[in-house]
């Protein structure tokens, strides 16, 4: 099956290629126009094939392609510096217009000062000049489309800004506007469940009757679901451009937990660091969520310890509690804990939430984050 995709050409290997291909124009120009000497030949080949890590290096590929273009024609090969022009290009199109100004200056004064050298063959004054404008006019040719590039590639970035600023803010209407649906709809409707529930069987424990078994799984169940769907409203609620919550508030959660009648404990290990936003607010919502369970499922759970452990390519975030939690008794996984793995999963990292060996549970996750150069 044959597509229209074009083929992607790595940037290097294009660079590659027209530091090959300036070579061998600056050798050839160079051999029909006069005998040139070995070091001018070097030169000359030296001038192209410095273009190869033009985008990587602009400002040195500019300093050596106007040295070899000032060497070659001191050594009397008179051809046009055709890497020094590419090199003003690439340097006006990374930004550095200031040291391509200074640079091109600097080498028309070198350029003057070589015209008065002696030469074998005959320059008159007048050949000279003209030379010199036209190299002058190339300069200036170079130098603008580099510009014209440069603001062309700045106004594209803008655009895009603005295109990815809309879509985010339409997004956020679209999240505001189901969160407001979900409240309106089913907070209302699950509260009614959940109240109902607990009124039937209080009437029946007051009557001194068995609480059916089914009962009793409704109210549980109108009890998770409304904490959940209170959570997932905030999530919703979650607006990107407020200040996020993030590792320097797990101390408040620790706090509150404390406030709760748990004895939390925060311990923070490695060099603190700047941290992605998303990771950081992924691990207070991870704490957030250990720390509610915790309080309000762990069956006699009185402390809680959160650890925060910092390394240069991750960021480990560890909740454990005491409670009497064993492994046949562990509740299935909740929305609450299928929240924290969707989190975790969609930054590339990984979740572990499980009883502990010396009683408790424990819930670990490893958040990637970019090394430290």
């Amino acid at each position: 099956m044959v597509t229209g995709r074009r083929p992607h050409v790595p940037p290097g290997a294009v660079d590659g290629a027209l530091a090959l291909g300036v070579a061998a124009l600056m050798l050839g120009g160079g051999l029909s126009t006069a005998e040139p000497g070995v070091p001018a030949l070097l030169l000359l080949g030296a001038g192209g094939l410095a273009l190869a890590p033009r985008r990587r290096a602009p400002s040195l590929v500019l300093v050596v392609t106007g040295v070899c273009a000032v060497g070659h024609l001191a050594a009397g090969v008179e051809v046009l510096a055709v890497p020094y022009l590419v090199a003003v290009y690439g340097a006006v199109r990374a930004g550095r217009r200031a040291l391509a100004v200074a640079t091109s200056v600097a080498l028309v004064a070198a350029l003057h000062a070589v015209a008065l050298l002696p030469h074998d063959g005959p320059v008159t004054e007048a050949l000279a000049q003209a030379r010199h404008v036209l190299e002058l006019a190339w300069l200036v040719a170079a130098f603008a489309a580099g510009e014209a590039v440069r603001q062309a590639e700045r106004r594209a970035d803008e655009a895009e800004r603005t295109r990815e600023q809309t879509a985010r803010r339409r997004a956020d209407e679209e999240r505001l506007h189901i969160a407001r649906e979900l409240h309106d709809s089913l907070t209302h409707q699950i509260s009614i469940v959940k109240l109902q529930a607990e009124v039937a069987v209080h009437v029946a424990r007051r009557r001194g009757e068995e609480v059916p078994q089914a009962l009793s799984a409704i109210q549980e169940a109108a009890r998770e679901a409304n904490r959940e769907l209170r959570a997932t409203l905030e999530a919703l609620r979650d607006d990107d451009t407020a200040p996020p919550r993030g590792l320097e508030h797990i101390a408040d959660l620790v706090e509150r937990a404390r406030s709760a009648g748990v004895e939390a404990t925060l311990r923070v290990e490695g060099e603190r660091r700047d941290v992605p936003a998303a990771v950081a607010r992924t691990a207070y919502r991870i704490v957030q969520e250990a720390l509610t369970n915790t309080a309000r499922h762990a069956v006699g759970a009185t402390t809680a310890g959160v650890s925060v452990r910092h390394q240069p390519d991750r960021l480990t975030v560890q909740v454990d509690d005491d409670g009497k939690a064993a492994a046949p008794a562990v509740p299935a996984p909740g929305l609450g804990l299928l929240g924290m793995r969707e989190r975790v999963t969609a930054l590339g990292g990984r979740l572990e939430a499980r009883p502990r060996e010396q009683g408790g549970f424990t819930v670990r996750a490893e958040l990637p984050v970019e090394p430290s150069s």
